[in-house]
């Protein structure tokens, strides 16, 4: 553990959460989630500043993992500029998928699947770096919960016009959309509707478990493309047979099927151990600012200044 103060945050587009790492002590902190509509270094610096206003802290290293991240935002020193008077001297930034990683599995060689409202699956080996996924909701996130969601919405749509089979999930997008003809105007113009078709993958998680054909089918499809994206992933970065770990995390595995699905699709495989998180996505946060120059994640972290 560091000796130096840390201000963690792990920036998702469901909710940021913040920690403040001490010698002392922490504290933590939430914030609501990315908008992916505006600019990205001036959200991180708002929370930035509210935080230290919160804790009244000075710390001395920033360090941030990042849904989405690209090589446009990927700039710690706009970022140090931005916040220059918070005495704050250093920057350290990284998608999520990196942090997701070294707080599930910390050095172990595997592949971590982070799926909530979008998903991304990293895989690291002995000396290379695999990502898989992660392209957003318009290009990709297959098996996240807007994927989920989505497929949900789509399947009631079929179901009203004949084209599918009757699902209990009609109701529940009716409770949100008494008419649902007008469902997708309404839908289309919400500027929080990422969030709203990603909220319906819990309503989908709850029909799968009472036995809804129709939730059962998405939850088995979103699982094998999980699956799939960890044994492609897990595939570029293997040089000898040494036994991979594969963590699972996000909200979308809170599904008891879909676990389920996921654990049967590599049943058999002796190459591969499913194991449980070590942490979470903020702990992997923390860990940037000790991450080894050796580490082949180091090549995926992008920093500037000086503590």
């Amino acid at each position: 553990m560091t000796d130096r103060s840390i201000l963690a945050i792990d920036a998702g587009q469901t909710g940021m959460k913040v920690r403040l790492q001490t010698p002392e002590g922490r504290d933590e902190l939430v914030f609501r989630g990315i908008n992916t509509h505006e600019a990205l270094l001036p959200q991180l610096a708002d929370v930035v500043r509210s935080s230290l206003a919160q804790t009244r802290a000075q710390p001395e290293l920033l360090a941030a993992g990042i849904s989405g991240l690209t090589d446009r935002d990927a700039d710690p020193a706009a970022l140090l500029s931005l916040i220059a008077d918070t005495g704050i001297r250093e920057a350290t930034l990284a998608h999520d998928s990196t942090t997701s990683f070294l707080g599930a599995l910390g050095d172990r060689h595997g592949a971590v699947v982070a799926a909530g409202t979008g998903v991304v699956t990293l895989a690291v080996g002995p000396s290379a770096v695999s990502r898989v996924d992660g392209w957003g909701y318009i290009m990709g996130d297959a098996g996240s919960g807007y994927w989920i969601g989505r497929e949900a919405l789509d399947a009631v749509m079929r179901a009203y016009d004949g084209r599918g089979p009757a699902t209990a999930l009609t109701d529940v997008v009716r409770a949100t959309w008494p008419d649902l003809e007008q469902a997708y105007m309404a839908l289309q113009g919400d500027e929080e509707r990422v969030r709203v078709v990603a909220s319906f993958a819990a309503d989908v998680a709850r029909a799968a478990e009472a036995g809804d054909a129709v939730a059962l089918q998405i939850t088995s499809r979103a699982a094998g493309e999980l699956a799939a994206s960890v044994t492609t992933a897990i595939a570029r970065v293997r040089e000898d047979d040494e036994i991979f770990a594969v963590c699972a995390i996000g909200g979308v595995f809170r599904s008891t099927a879909l676990r389920a699905a996921f654990a049967d699709a590599f049943a058999g495989r002796t190459d591969l151990e499913l194991v449980t998180a070590l942490g979470a996505g903020i702990d992997g946060v923390v860990a940037l600012a000790e991450l080894d120059a050796g580490h082949p994640l180091t090549s995926a972290v992008q920093r500037a200044g000086t503590a």
